[in-house]
């Protein structure tokens, strides 16, 4: 079992690349930017008005992953940050193509991590940061970067409501 949602998306980008002759001089680079054009999407989109839904919809499966604004932000953000500076050539719109397959797995690992029956607010910052059952707060023991900023401002925005 992995254990954080960084850990799912690298599997999955693994499992839906085996199959894709990737050049090993380019190799890492795409494999990281999948995942990290994944991981983008999810933390930025928690961070918009109506991102928690979203984001919750896509991870609890009861969004279809193809048409999510979440994917189209991945592909986006893979297709900036990452094809737009390698000459991979036909190779990339396969690339490219791999996101909503990896998104599409996604879907349904979100389940209620804290205890409380109901998949909320601390569920997603935990399965984010890489849940531990039974935490009594969103923000206890969270690290900086993209999670933390995303924590802050949900708490801002959310008065500290789960």
């Amino acid at each position: 079992m992995a254990s954080s949602i960084t850990d799912l998306i690298m599997q999955q980008v693994a499992s839906a690349t085996s199959s894709v002759n990737i050049p090993s001089n380019v190799k890492d680079q795409v494999l990281g930017g999948l995942g990290d054009s994944i991981l983008g999407s999810l933390t930025q989109t928690v961070t918009k008005p109506g991102g928690i839904d979203l984001v919750k919809g896509l991870l609890t499966g009861t969004s279809n992953a193809e048409s999510s604004p979440i994917t189209a932000l991945a592909g986006n953000l893979f297709k900036s940050n990452v094809l737009s500076k390698l000459n991979l050539g036909q190779l990339a719109p396969v690339l490219a193509g791999l996101i909503p397959v990896i998104m599409g797995k996604l879907g349904g690992i979100l389940k209620d991590q804290d205890g409380d029956g109901d998949v909320d607010l601390n569920d997603i910052i935990l399965a984010l940061k890489g849940g531990g059952a039974k935490q009594t707060s969103a923000s206890s023991g969270l690290g900086g970067g993209l999670l933390g900023a995303a924590t802050s401002i949900l708490g801002g925005i959310l008065g500290g409501k789960k």
